[in-house]
């Protein structure tokens, strides 16, 4: 590999993050290429997040997650994967997060095929502070976006409106800088 198409190469591998499967990443042609035939037809329309998300979900512990009952406080959603190394690296900080900030929630949705005595045993030696729902992927919350890479976190404001997205690790220094700046108040 040349060192003309390196530069793009850690911009592909650094965006793809903790995509399950990714995609391969092809050299450049050196010859143009008849073109190809026509992709199918993909909706025009992008999902996008909504200004004040609904989430109603069950968590592993067997109770109900409300996201509009925490209204008030800071909620910080976080999508995230067992097999995703940057998710594990994470979860210590927001669990810390979640217990030693009164006005802060954190929500950890597990976004991936995953049984619930899996997910159970996993918490058992990953254990964390905050409710965790193991979320369908093929039928996310409606009213977020679909993940483009995990984690993936929101941080959702007191008046349920969302504050900040994140696309890729966050830690709480962050998180309370994105707080600051959406007018909270600093610790």
């Amino acid at each position: 590999m040349t060192a003309k198409y390196l530069p793009s190469v850690l911009l592909v591998l650094a965006l793809t993050a903790c995509k399950p499967d990714p995609a391969p990443v092809a050299a450049a042609p050196s010859a143009p290429e008849a073109p190809a035939a026509p992709a199918p037809e993909q909706p025009s329309v992008v999902q996008q997040t909504a200004e004040i998300p609904q989430l109603q979900v069950p968590t592993v512990d067997g109770k109900t997650y409300d996201l509009a009952s925490h209204r008030g406080q800071w909620v910080v959603v976080n999508f995230w994967a067992t097999w995703c190394a940057p998710c594990l690296q994470e979860m210590p900080e927001l669990s810390a997060l979640h217990a030693m900030r009164s006005n802060v929630e954190v929500v950890g949705l597990a976004y991936e095929d995953i049984e619930l005595d899996e997910m159970q045993a996993f918490l058992k030696e990953h254990p964390v502070a905050y409710p965790i729902a193991i979320i369908d992927t093929f039928s996310p919350p409606k009213d977020f976006a679909t993940p483009r890479g995990l984690p993936m976190t929101y941080l959702i404001g007191p008046d349920g409106k969302v504050a900040k997205q994140f696309l890729g690790p966050v830690n709480a220094h962050e998180i309370e800088q994105a707080i600051v700046a959406a007018g909270g108040k600093a610790v």
